[in-house]
């Protein structure tokens, strides 16, 4: 627990020890530990950092959909595409944080498409990080289960993803229009940010997990990356009113950075 905590900050009570128990068990079986103990002295001991790794794979949860929130996406398209639009630099830059296996992102990428149509990759650049590997793994593929968009409308399915035949029959493909939006990296939100500024960032159903202190620090690390007037989304089942911060509140679980004086 204390481990997990201070390499991902995920705050885990013990409430959840069963649940790290049953995640970790693999982990145990393939290095041949017998005990948990041992593995944690291993993974302390591990100066490469791929255990490390290997354990906050095995505990993350990567839970998301495409369209999660959905008036996030029309706030998006609406009001922060249209802020930026007579700005001289040619694109929008955009964070989308702990994107887990990618649907948000790429909900992102389509929210670009349908404002800009073909512009949408210069006039949209979106970095989308987890500190998953395996979560960044299935991301970057792009590839889900049919039933992953069965609620989209049917015209977002048909423009946006491409249907599986023969062995991959059941599934669907991200489709190259999208992938031109979105690159992918790994991150820790407890590693300094990425180096830039941006114009929004998605943080969303995230700092749920983290404690307090924890969560203190992500909003000090997402305010200074963003540019005068830009925006954080986070989740509506996460406030901010806890927290230090300069952002002025703007809609439901949307803040804003003040623009330069």
């Amino acid at each position: 627990m204390r481990l997990v905590h201070e390499k991902s900050g995920i705050a885990l009570h013990e409430g959840k020890r069963a649940l790290v128990t049953a995640r970790l068990q693999k982990r145990l079986r393939h290095g041949g530990f017998r005990t948990f103990r041992e593995y944690v002295r291993y993974v302390e001991a591990d100066t490469t950092g791929n255990e490390v790794v290997a354990l906050l794979d095995a505990i993350a949860t990567n839970h998301t959909a495409f369209f999660r929130e959905p008036q996030h996406f029309d706030f998006l398209r609406e009001k922060v595409f249209r802020a930026f639009d007579d700005r001289d630099s040619d694109a929008s830059l955009g964070w989308c944080a702990a994107c887990s296996t990618g649907e948000e992102a790429y909900t992102i990428a389509m929210a670009a498409h349908e404002r800009y149509g073909d512009d949408a990759p210069q006039r949209v650049r979106l970095m989308a990080t987890d500190l998953s590997t395996k979560a960044l793994a299935a991301a970057k593929a792009g590839i889900y289960r049919a039933e992953r968009i069965a609620e989209l409308p049917r015209h977002l399915v048909t423009k946006y993803f491409e249907r599986g035949t023969g062995a991959h029959r059941g599934f669907v493909q991200v489709s190259p229009l999208l992938r031109r939006v979105v690159y992918f990296r790994r991150h820790n939100l407890l590693e300094p940010a990425p180096t830039g500024r941006f114009d929004f960032i998605f943080c969303r159903n995230v700092m749920i997990y983290f404690d307090h202190a924890t969560q203190q620090h992500v909003i000090d690390e997402l305010e200074r990356r963003l540019t005068p007037g830009g925006y954080l989304f986070t989740s509506h089942s996460e406030s901010l009113s806890r927290l230090r911060h300069n952002l002025q509140w703007v809609g439901p679980a949307v803040h804003r950075r003040e623009s330069a004086r």
